[in-house]
């Protein structure tokens, strides 16, 4: 017996590999403004399982690959003029739309809607941890070879284009980040959590950092702790894992927003 045969360890694993990925991530989706682009790429999550299993191959690279389409999607049709907060909402409910419709025609095959939806944890074998933290680690990589541009892209597209940096492929290169995540998150916590696990912790951290830099890793602790929290507070009462998680997450930004307000208070 080994250390990764107990199933509570392997959830804790899975949980802090992902939010180590999404904590830096959900810091660019707050500072753009993106959270229904994030919405819209976790909801298009759904359609790929459905592809993935009716074409018999794998809902990983099912979910990473229609996650990617949507984002790509969504990019190209935001820098044509239509209206964001629209289009966001068409392509995000209509997507999971199209896949609960899609699960529906699979016969032969079963399928936990659920897992899918709000995540199955407590299921997570070796394979898993190994996509989780594989996925994780790509996305790392990718966002420390890029911070610097991201970041200028970020704050200041006028600077950027002065500097070299395209402001578009800055963008692309977050689109890429963001659909790994969720074809990595989709068993952990949900398509209709991984936006949440990607913004509350950022938006959390928000109040504690002043650089971009300590804002990340504040955010990945805080998304660990939600982790954890999460995981204890479902084995005491018998809650949902996934909605557990982000329960906590809520929380910690709830107590973070009411320790700065009163800070604000205080000061005033």
């Amino acid at each position: 017996m080994t250390l990764l045969d107990d199933f509570l360890i392997r959830a804790a694993l899975a949980g802090i590999g992902l939010v180590l990925a999404a904590a830096p991530l959900g810091c660019f989706v707050v500072w753009r403004r993106m959270a229904y682009f994030g919405d819209a790429t976790a909801h298009a999550a759904i359609l790929g399982v459905a592809l993935a299993l009716a074409f018999q191959t794998s809902v990983f690279g099912g979910v990473l690959v229609v996650s990617l389409v949507m984002a790509l999607t969504v990019s190209t049709l935001s820098n044509r003029g239509f209206a964001m907060d629209t289009l966001l909402g068409v392509l995000a409910h209509s997507a999971l739309a199209f896949g609960l419709v899609a699960v529906s025609f699979l016969h032969g095959v079963r399928v936990d809607l659920m897992a899918y939806l709000f995540g199955d944890i407590l299921a997570v074998t070796r394979a898993d941890l190994a996509v989780v933290w594989g996925g994780a680690a790509l996305v790392l990589v990718l966002l420390w070879w890029r911070w610097s541009a991201l970041l200028t892209a970020t704050l200041n597209p006028d600077l950027a284009h002065a500097a070299g940096i395209d402001p578009r492929r800055e963008q692309l290169v977050l689109t890429l980040a963001l659909a790994l995540v969720v074809a990595v998150a989709i068993k952990v916590v949900g398509a209709l959590l991984i936006a949440a696990l990607l913004i509350v912790p950022a938006a959390t951290a928000r109040a504690f950092a002043n650089t971009p830099e300590r804002m990340a890793l504040a955010a990945a602790l805080i998304g660990a702790l939600s982790v954890i929290g999460g995981l204890q507070a479902s084995l005491h009462y018998d809650t949902p894992t996934g909605p557990s998680i982000v329960c906590v997450a809520a929380l910690l930004f709830l107590a973070s927003s009411t320790a700065q307000l009163l800070l604000h208070r205080r000061r005033g």
